[in-house]
């Protein structure tokens, strides 16, 4: 990088006699610039007049070889000095304004001799300079000018009013000229130095002043004066090595739309707003520093608001995307919080509590407003809220609550939530009765499918809150109003004492619902129901009464609006009446006080339960390209699925005996299979082509060991490598699995590989799904025989009759074991009514039956499975350890 010079070029420094000024002045000398060396020649307060400081830097400039001439005029007679140079060396490209005094005492103690003093040197003087060299550097289409602020002009300083008025006007006055001068390649910068001199003495100490080197802030001068420097318009700070631009930086503010009247105390209640920096903006000019002014202009009329709420920031936002999961715990633990199965012996409640029932796990509808209002919580949690919302919990009430399902709620999801404030409504001034606001807010939550599962809109009451002459909202007061007839349906039930500690841990953590205190001090004798619960009983109320068999599954949408609160212990009546076929009206009450607690309040019913949609993403093990496909030498899912198919044409009516529908959601590689065997001879799809009642997930690669007999399903499950979800006892009538003939399973693998398999390959390929059936084929008889010499010997108790049916997993092989025979016998067959049923792997009835292993330790380890009289199993397996 060549070195900076200024050979040619006539450089002004004012009040170069000492400190920086000469160093500034030797500077540029020993570059090659001709120097202009201007002192008035008195004390850095501004007294006196000499020669000698001026004439001293010229002769070390000429000693050196360099050009220089003095000038002793004040820089208040700026065109003198600029004359100099131009009679002495034709021409002027540089200006350094750095002539300076101080008159340092408090505000209240200095005269106006002395702020005039140091603002006519300061800031007049450099105006006088720069105006005389300003049209002699426009015409040259060549300039470059330097102004020397200061620290206390950008931040302040005691005792220096004057000098810190004078310093910061210079700033203000670089910006500008830098704007006019620009076109004309006149630049124009300022610094504001820290360095030893006759001035900095009085303020800095002097182990500070010894590091402060002039030539520090030199090297910078040097470098902005430079003509390849295209520096303008900035402000430096510089001194001690250190080196930084300066920019204004002003906050985000808040901005009030126009139309709307703003107070001091709307000023006062956001403060924070606007004087917090956390997202601050800096302006380049005047034009972006009026931006916020213009778009408020362009925006048009406010739609209104008050110091709680600014209509115009918060209607439509839309919050950042949130995520919540739920399983079938939180499905439980919402149900007992609002109600459900205070009869534990009660078949439809249990099955909203109990996910291993028979008939089949079902999730409450009504959770769908469990996930929504979490995060709003979380949200509060995190102290995040909507732009235009300045109220807290304290003024909040919730008004009102819509919930759409669009399908029965899967045991377990995760979700996506979309929200955004839909609405909101003036409903009058803060000094009115009901005054306050409606503020509507608007939930969409999507599953892992993408597709909608609910809708949530949350509508809440805040108060004290309206009064800007807003629009008041639609006119509902008779919507679901319910008919002048008494009710269809009526039920009571009795609110424990305790269910608002249960029902929050749902996720609604309010202290009202908990805390005595917290209740007291918003006036209520003891901690409130929430209206959620309230909710939640009475649409399970309806739901049981007019559902079709009282499933919730049949459930589409509710709404509701909460009137008064229930206290817990108190006991609510529900009351009904249907609309139509699809619609139920309803309202609750407090028994006693006879209050309305849920008014304005209707169920609407699905025709037919909905059906989740059909996926029709190709399962990843189908997806392969024919390449990958041609050199697989084993069978994949899609073929084991393809041989259940075939099984189940050849059996026959296997969907009229089992009646269930399965989905097996496989993973590493993606895939969903859904087994439908609900009526006829059942039929195998892809994806989730009907709604299942029992539904399997586990890995790609643990089904295939399972498919294969290389891992036990109990133990898969006990080990959490499969889980079962639904109907899990329809999951003991997958025997049919172990009855696929191997040859589909290969025909199918052919077909997808185009027939390229060799003849090892399919035999390798065959191995890998017949070892299972065939094994126990083989093991299984030769282990029955064993325990059945164990049986003639044991010594078992003439109080355990009856028979134990013994099942070998792999094969579907059944035995009876008939305890009453003398000796105990065992036989092949036997009939389907047993007193109990022993399922075992062929490996695990081998080390019961050869005494390697007890029953009691394989049914520990989940190798052994007891169906019916456990006891009765338990005692045969004590005399066999006898």
């Amino acid at each position: 990088m060549s070195e900076l010079r200024y050979d040619g070029k006539v450089v002004l420094v004012t009040g170069a006699g000492n400190g920086l000024g000469r160093s500034h002045a030797l500077g540029f000398a020993r570059r090659g610039a001709k120097i202009v060396v201007n002192d008035l020649g008195g004390s850095h307060t501004g007294e006196g007049q000499s020669k000698g400081a001026a004439d001293h830097v010229v002769d070390e400039i000429r000693a050196k070889g360099g050009e220089a001439v003095a000038n002793y005029d004040s820089v208040e007679d700026g065109e003198k000095i600029v004359k100099t140079a131009i009679d002495t060396f034709g021409r002027l490209d540089v200006v350094v304004n750095n002539a300076g005094v101080l008159r340092d005492v408090s505000f209240q103690k200095m005269t106006w001799d002395d702020f005039r003093l140091v603002e006519r040197v300061h800031l007049d003087g450099a105006f006088r300079v720069t105006h005389a060299a300003w049209p002699i550097m426009r015409e040259q289409k060549y300039g470059r000018i330097l102004f020397t602020s200061s620290a206390a002009g950008l931040y302040g300083n005691f005792g220096q009013a004057n000098y810190s008025a004078a310093k910061l006007g210079l700033v203000g006055l670089m910006q500008t000229l830098a704007i006019e001068g620009r076109k004309n390649n006149v630049f124009v910068n300022a610094i504001a130095p820290v360095a030893a001199s006759r001035m900095t003495e009085t303020v800095l100490p002097k182990e500070l002043l010894d590091a402060l080197d002039p030539a520090y802030v030199t090297q910078l001068v040097l470098w902005l004066a430079h003509e390849r420097c295209e520096e303008t318009g900035s402000t430096f700070e510089v001194g001690g090595g250190f080196y930084a631009k300066l920019r204004f930086e002003r906050t985000k503010g808040v901005t009030f739309r126009l139309g709307r009247p703003v107070s001091a105390e709307d000023l006062e209640a956001r403060w924070g707003e606007i004087r917090s920096f956390e997202e601050a903006t800096h302006p380049e000019g005047i034009n972006q520093a009026l931006d916020p002014i213009l778009d408020n202009v362009k925006a048009g009329p406010s739609k209104g608001g008050n110091r709680f709420i600014d209509v115009d920031q918060a209607l439509g936002y839309e919050y950042p995307e949130m995520r919540t999961s739920y399983d079938e715990r939180d499905l439980s633990l919402y149900a007992l919080g609002v109600g459900a199965a205070a009869d534990p012996l009660d078949e439809k409640d249990l099955k909203l509590v109990y996910e291993f029932h028979g008939d089949g796990f079902v999730g409450l509808p009504t959770y769908g407003v469990v996930p929504a209002l979490k995060c709003i919580f979380d949200l509060g949690k995190e102290g995040k809220t909507a732009p235009g919302m300045h109220f807290g919990l304290d003024r909040v009430l919730h008004g009102e609550q819509y919930l759409r399902v669009t399908r029965p709620l899967p045991p377990h999801a995760n979700l996506t939530h979309k929200a955004r404030i839909k609405a909101i409504y003036d409903k009058g001034s803060e000094g009115g009765k009901k005054g306050g606001a409606v503020v509507v807010t608007a939930f969409e939550s999507r599953d892992d499918s993408g597709e909608v599962l609910f809708e949530n809109e949350i509508t809440t009451f805040v108060r004290g809150a309206g009064g800007w002459g807003g629009d008041r909202g639609p006119d509902d007061k008779n919507l679901n109003a319910p008919p002048d007839r008494a009710p269809d349906a009526v039920v009571e039930q009795a609110i424990p004492a305790n269910q608002a500690l249960l029902y929050r841990l749902s996720g609604d953590w309010n202290p009202l619902h908990a805390d005595p205190s917290f209740a007291k001090a918003f006036g209520y004798e003891r901690p409130i129901l929430h209206g959620l619960c309230t909710f939640g009983y009475a649409v399970r109320h309806v739901l049981s009464n007019f559902a079709k068999g009282g499933d919730p599954r049949y459930f589409e949408s509710v709404k509701v609006r909460f009137a008064k609160p229930v206290l817990p212990g108190e006991t609510i009546v529900t009351e009904m009446w249907r609309e139509s076929d699809r619609k139920i009206l309803f309202r609750v009450k407090v028994k006693g006080r006879d209050e309305i607690v849920l008014s304005n309040a209707a169920v609407t019913l699905y025709d037919e339960i909905p059906k989740p949609a059909a996926k029709t993403t190709r399962p990843a093990s189908e997806a392969s390209s024919k390449g990958a496909s041609e050199a697989s030498a084993q069978p994949t899912s899609a073929d084991v699925f393809q041989g259940i198919g075939a099984y189940l044409k050849k059996a026959g009516g296997q969907g009229d005996k089992i009646k269930t529908v399965y989905q097996f959601r496989l993973s590493n590689p993606d895939a969903i299979y859904t087994i439908d065997l609900s009526a006829g001879d059942g039929s195998v799809s892809v994806g989730e082509s009907a709604s299942a009642g029992c539904t399997l997930e586990i890995t790609d690669a643990d089904f295939m060991d399972m498919a294969s007999g290389k891992a036990d399903a109990m133990k898969l499950f006990t080990s959490g490598k499969l889980k079962i979800s639904g109907n899990i006892m329809a999951s003991q009538k997958l025997d049919f699995l172990r009855k696929v003939d191997p040859a589909d399973v290969l025909k199918a693998m052919q077909a997808r590989t185009g027939g390229g398999v060799s003849a090892s390959a399919s035999s390798d390929a065959k191995a890998s799904v017949e070892p299972a059936a065939a094994k126990a084929a083989d093991t299984s008889k030769a282990s029955v025989e064993a325990l059945a010499a164990r049986l003639r010997t044991a010594k078992l108790d003439e109080g355990v009759p009856g028979t134990i049916a013994l099942v070998v997993k792999e094969s579907g092989a059944r035995y009876t074991i008939d305890l009453a025979a003398r000796p105990v016998t065992i036989i092949e067959g036997g009939p389907e009514s047993a007193s109990a049923t022993l399922t075992l792997g062929a490996a695990a009835l081998a080390a019961f039956a050869e005494a390697k292993s007890s029953l009691e330790a394989l049914y520990q380890r989940g190798e052994a499975r007891i169906d019916g009289d456990v006891a009765r199993v338990r005692r045969l397996g004590a005399a066999l350890r006898s």
